[in-house]
């Protein structure tokens, strides 16, 4: 089944090398992207088409790729007019929605927005199928507006473009944000719980988790855009990576520590150094551009009230197959009983003759594949990844934990569907660069109520 999702997913975005050849925008704190498709449905792209875009100091005009693509970069955030010239379709189409030429679109630093336009023939020209909006991809992003393909601003480096969260035509505003926190919490939860389950078993707290989450985004972008292999072949190569960089670090520096008796306070402390060592590492091998581990951007369904990209909804997929069978895992086997008996009290597990190492140490190698699988299916989402990918992420990851328990597998995946439902719904009332703020005050207030988190044991002091 996972073998399936993982083939539909390089499918749906055209995987492998053929999007190494084109250059598309790339959002950043300083820019945003306008992207537009033209299509003639059943004929395929179409090439040739010129438009204009208006709306900042000088009209910027672009004429559509092979792919029926165009990507615009702009430097300042704000309402813009897109004007497709109909001389310039294929022969015998028309546009398919001649109200909507010219339409506004609102875009914002560091996010893609942008639309699909549709050819046809003159005697399908005012079809009421509703033109779906085009973006690229955030795990938090939110709209700026309903009915056209709006994104909000962003506070983080890798929140790159949210496609779910935006409302296109035919769509419920309420019901596309709810949609697209849980997509994200999916995911998050994803990337979170190999995060949680070392702490379960050592009661260390690892603060270069978050670098892992970036390990499987970049070793992802190197295997499609550098070496040429096809995008589930790249998410298999990145969990694996992810899974041998876990086994090493635990090897080579946190199971020796133990071994001489250094507390937790200070192998976290360890953990800090060593993220800021990799968040180095990745800015000096890849820069600080955003790298998008597919160029293309896939095509949008509509169910229901909602729409919804189909690489969001295998990567969703594959997120829910690896979420379910992680809980087997812990459950039903021998490996997970014996992680939850070292979890609960490492000494009397050691006494009934579990090898205590051995479950840690395989423990991290399932935390390190987690977090880079994770990091993956995220990027995907986002449409792009960055040398500080995860450690942007790694305050909401660590909300999560603690909000559905510490130690707590299951807690980890409430707590991040908490998250990102909290995330994506206060941009109704907040603007959307507050979002990551409101998911942390949540956790405070629940907290303070509940100090153990959602699904953790109260402790007795004393």
């Amino acid at each position: 089944m996972l073998l399936a999702l993982l083939t539909a997913l390089s499918t749906l975005v055209g995987g492998g090398a053929a999007h190494a050849a084109t250059d598309p925008c790339s959002p950043d704190d300083a820019t945003a992207c306008l992207n537009v498709t033209v299509t003639v449905p059943g004929a395929g792209p179409a090439p040739g088409v010129a438009l204009r875009v208006e709306g900042g100091d000088t009209p910027v005009d672009a004429t559509t790729d092979d792919a029926g693509k165009v990507s615009v970069p702009l430097t300042a955030a704000g309402d813009y007019t897109v004007t497709v010239d109909e001389a310039t379709l294929p022969a015998g189409t028309v546009l398919k929605d001649p109200a909507a030429n010219p339409v506004v679109v609102t875009v914002a630093l560091g996010r893609s927005a942008g639309r699909i336009v549709q050819a046809v023939s003159p005697e399908q020209a005012g079809a009421s199928t509703p033109d779906p909006a085009e973006t690229g991809a955030d795990p938090s992003a939110s709209p700026a507006a309903d009915g056209g393909a709006a994104a909000g601003a962003d506070d983080g480096a890798e929140a790159e473009a949210g496609a779910e969260a935006s409302a296109g035509p035919g769509t419920n505003r309420y019901a596309q944000l709810v949609l697209a926190g849980t997509i994200f919490g999916v995911l998050l939860a994803l990337a979170s719980l190999g995060a949680n389950l070392i702490y379960g078993t050592t009661g260390l707290s690892n603060f270069a988790h978050g670098e892992l989450v970036t390990l499987g985004g970049m070793t992802a972008f190197l295997a499609v855009q550098r070496w040429g292999l096809p995008l589930w072949l790249a998410i298999v190569v990145s969990t694996v990576a992810g899974g041998l960089v876990g086994w090493l670090l635990n090897q080579l520096i946190f199971a020796p520590l133990r071994r001489r008796g250094v507390g937790v306070t200070q192998q976290m402390i360890v953990t800090i150094g060593l993220s800021l060592a990799m968040l180095s590492g990745f800015l000096f091998a890849f820069g600080a551009r955003p790298a998008p581990i597919v160029s293309g951007i896939s095509q949008r369904m509509q169910i229901g009230p909602v729409q919804i990209s189909g690489q969001s909804l295998v990567s969703v997929g594959i997120a829910v197959v690896v979420l379910t069978a992680v809980a087997v895992v812990l459950s039903r086997t021998r490996l997970g009983r014996a992680t939850r008996a070292v979890s609960d009290n490492p000494a009397l597990a050691a006494a009934t003759g579990i090898k205590v190492e051995s479950v840690i140490s395989r423990v991290w190698v399932v935390s390190g594949g987690l977090a880079s699988l994770g990091g993956v299916l995220l990027a995907l989402y986002l449409n792009t990844t960055r040398f500080n990918f995860g450690s942007t992420l790694l305050l909401l990851m660590f909300a999560a934990i603690t909000l559905g328990g510490l130690g707590s597998p299951l807690g980890a995946v409430l707590g991040a569907l908490v998250i990102g439902l909290v995330v994506e719904l206060s941009t109704l009332v907040l603007p959307s660069d507050m979002r990551y703020a409101s998911a942390l005050v949540i956790l405070i207030l629940v907290l303070l109520l509940r100090p153990q988190g959602i699904l953790g044991r109260a402790e007795r002091i004393g």
